[in-house]
């Protein structure tokens, strides 16, 4: 970040020309008039903080085996870039600097959030995805650092060093990089927070260059059919790179350092997860910078006709983050351990448990039979290998929305139908069953017609054929030529009463949020709802907002609300909700998982009844896929189940986590049927790729039900479902 300018509308000075007064301090004055505060600074488990100089130094292990220390020279300097160098000391102290006088950089761009018509009363514009501002005037601005206090902070093999003051167009605050104990990682975030209302924005971030030569000599990454690429051109023009697995590399002659950005909350929700090119190099990016340099990058659009960008109310403080991770050796090393954190964007095995995922528009149907119809061979779509490369088990998909004839009462209607029930055990193995569904969006909504009716999603042990129509003298159930039956629905109660009869399972989709704005809180009231076919609703996460540590807290609060409207049990489970794929596309960043509790997948042939029974009865957990509740239990009780409390307020809560990226906190989420209450543990102690179990002994008393999240430094998690609580009598 370059030294501003203190008067707006003029063009940023490089930091040597500032004031020739400033260039002529020694470095010693220059040093005492930044002031750094250590008073809330504990050295712990190898991390060290050293002042004098030129600035500071940051030291820490970079293994458990202690092998390696990581070293951030930062320079307080004025003309210097911040960033003396960052490199690595291996044993025996020989130390290496990677990147040589690099600045850390940032560029926002703003544009304004519109909410549209129609909504709940209070519903929040910033609850919003029918949006895209990159449509309205829009403006880019580079984040400037104006070095005047420093701040170090931390504790258990954590440290922070906070610098300010920032500014980036209407957004003001200070720049942090913080680093842990067992970790390859620099942690970069721009913390900001603007008084503008209605604010969207996105980001880039990256590393600039402080001389007109860089110290890399190429930059790498991986291209989207999976082949490591190399450019040694520091002085080629700024330009945007599409790549696979979200990373771009700096390398050195003394090693790597790879930059990507937290892997799920960097992207902000879409339609289609296509290939936006989130990385960058080169000279004069968004021509804002002259300097050579590399990063990561948002797009303005892309991905579907909305763009919703980040949210920003005014005062919440956004954190813009990216993580540099160091290493002695090629790209190649940098690559294959940055995918550790996202195990290799592949969703773990995790005994007794197997991966299920809902909610994809793969228009799998259309298209076989036009490639049926066309009398030539059959193909495999990429989607297939795409999910057995992520491991996932079950795919559920949402067939004919947009495409088909879902409306068609009969014959059309029918065909579709028996190719989708084909295509599935087609495209399914033993590696994976693909489950036909439909986001059927008809008959069951709020009784009063005014309303906004809502989307929803069913899932049938088996192949059942239905209409969604059914004429005058028409049965609710026939039998076709074959033997089997067909359904006829006309109204909300045979809707129902289908449901039931096939015992299938029915949720609602995206809700509070595009066209289930109002649901289900509107029909939280009504028979079908308040029924067992109603599993509840599925959690995705939007609307992105850099402030909130929590990913999806608009179904995480819906989640609670349900447990505490009381009456069946409803249940909370992770949805994708995008449309076709190809292997371009940057699909893991887009992902969540669902592990149920089964010992297998049933197979394309089979009753599909366990992934259904598993789902009405919680037991499963949702993740982004880094963090893995391994096993949670209340008083011995998994979640789902029911626990009576009458030997008194005090519950014992076991939780068993795993994970690559080090953990921020652990939240025990409880309802007495009116309000809810969050108890947040602390877990800035914990290192990287690691597992511990969390025991505690909460008083629970007047308490329904409780349940558990937990979330990580990048703003990946994983929550459960409840477990009920019965104080018996």
């Amino acid at each position: 970040m370059t030294q501003p300018p203190r008067r707006p509308g003029l063009r940023p000075f490089p930091r040597s020309a500032i004031l020739l007064g400033l260039a002529l301090l020694a470095s010693s004055r220059a040093l005492a008039d930044v002031p750094i505060d250590l008073g809330a600074f504990r050295a712990a488990r190898g991390v060290r903080v050293e002042t004098g100089g030129d600035g500071l130094t940051v030291e820490w292990p970079m293994d458990e085996a202690g092998g390696e220390t990581g070293r951030l020279a930062i320079d307080l300097r004025p003309g210097r870039p911040l960033i003396g160098s960052m490199g690595i000391v291996g044993v025996g102290g020989r130390a290496v600097e990677i990147l040589k006088g690099v600045d850390p950089v940032t560029f926002v761009t703003v544009g304004t959030r519109v909410a549209t018509p129609n909504r709940p009363p209070g519903m929040s514009p910033f609850n919003e995805f029918f949006d895209a501002p990159a449509k309205r005037a829009h403006r880019s601005h580079r984040a400037v650092l104006d070095v005047l206090h420093v701040e170090v902070t931390g504790r258990d093999g954590r440290a922070t060093v906070a610098i300010g003051d920032l500014t980036a167009g209407p957004f003001a605050g200070a720049l942090h990089l913080t680093i842990y104990a067992g970790a390859r990682l620099v942690h970069v975030e721009t913390v900001v927070r603007t008084a503008e209302d209605r604010t969207a924005f996105l980001y880039d971030a990256g590393l600039a260059a402080g001389t007109p030569t860089p110290t890399w000599r190429s930059v790498a990454w991986v291209d989207t059919e999976g082949k490591v690429r190399r450019e040694g051109k520091a002085d080629a023009p700024d330009r945007a790179i599409a790549v696979r697995h979200r990373a771009i590399v700096a390398e050195s002659d003394a090693g790597s350092v790879a930059c990507f950005p937290p892997p799920h909350q960097f992207f902000t929700p879409r339609d289609i997860t296509d290939n936006l090119a989130t990385t960058w190099s080169g000279r004069g990016h968004r021509g804002l910078d002259d300097r050579p340099g590399f990063g990561v990058r948002q797009s303005e659009s892309g991905g579907g006709n909305y763009a919703p960008w980040n949210n920003a109310p005014p005062g919440t403080v956004q954190r813009l983050g990216v993580f540099y991770l160091l290493t002695r050796g090629p790209a190649e090393d940098a690559f294959r351990e940055a995918l550790r954190y996202t195990h290799g964007d592949r969703f773990p095995d995790l005994p007794g448990h197997q991966t299920f995922t809902s909610h994809w528009h793969m228009a799998i149907t259309v298209a076989a039979m036009k490639e049926l119809a066309g009398g030539g061979p059959r193909t495999t779509p990429d989607l297939v290998a795409m999910f057995k490369d992520m491991n996932v088990r079950s795919v559920h998909l949402a067939e004919f929305h947009g495409d088909g004839h879902p409306n068609d009462p009969g014959p059309v209607r029918l065909a579709e139908m028996d190719a989708m029930f084909a295509e599935c055990r087609r495209l399914s193995d033993d590696r994976i069953t693909f489950l036909p569904g439909e986001e059927a969006n008809v008959h069951l909504g709020p009784s009063d017609p005014k309303t906004p009716q809502g989307h929803w999603l069913y899932l049938f042990p088996r192949p059942v054929a239905w209409t969604m129509r059914r004429a005058k003298g028409q049965p609710f159930v026939e039998e076709r030529p074959d033997g089997s039956k067909v359904y006829h629905v006309g109204d909300r109660a045979e809707m129902a009463r289908l449901i039931e009869a096939e015992r299938g399972l029915a949720w609602t989709a995206h809700a509070r949020i595009k066209a289930s704005s109002w649901t289900p809180d509107a029909y939280r009231d009504e028979d079908f709802f308040r029924s067992p076919l109603w599993l509840g609703a599925a959690w995705k996460a939007m609307p992105a907002d850099l402030s909130r540590g929590r990913l999806g807290e608009r179904c995480l609060d819906l989640l609670d609300d349900m447990a505490n409207w009381g009456g069946n049990p409803k249940y909370l489970l992770g949805e994708v909700d995008v449309f076709k794929i190809d292997h371009t596309h940057e699909l893991y960043g887009h992902m969540n998982i669902n592990y149920l509790r089964l010992d297998r997948t049933p197979r394309s042939g089979d009753d599909w009844s366990p992934i259904l029974d598993a789902l009405r009865s919680g037991r499963f957990f949702v993740t982004t896929g880094e963090v893995l509740l391994r096993d949670f239990r209340v008083g011995g009780q998994e979640s789902g189940a029911t626990l009576r409390t009458s030997d008194g307020p005090a519950v014992d809560i076991k939780v068993d986590l795993e994970w690559t990226f080090p953990l921020r906190s652990l939240e025990v989420i409880s309802g007495d049927g009116d309000r809810t209450e969050r108890k947040t543990i602390d877990l800035g102690d914990t290192a990287p790729f690691g597992r511990r179990t969390v025991a505690l002994s909460p008083d629970l008393k007047g308490r329904k039900w409780v349940r558990v999240e937990a979330w990580d430094v990048a703003g990946n998690g994983a929550f459960s479902q409840p477990v009920w609580l019965d104080p018996g009598r």
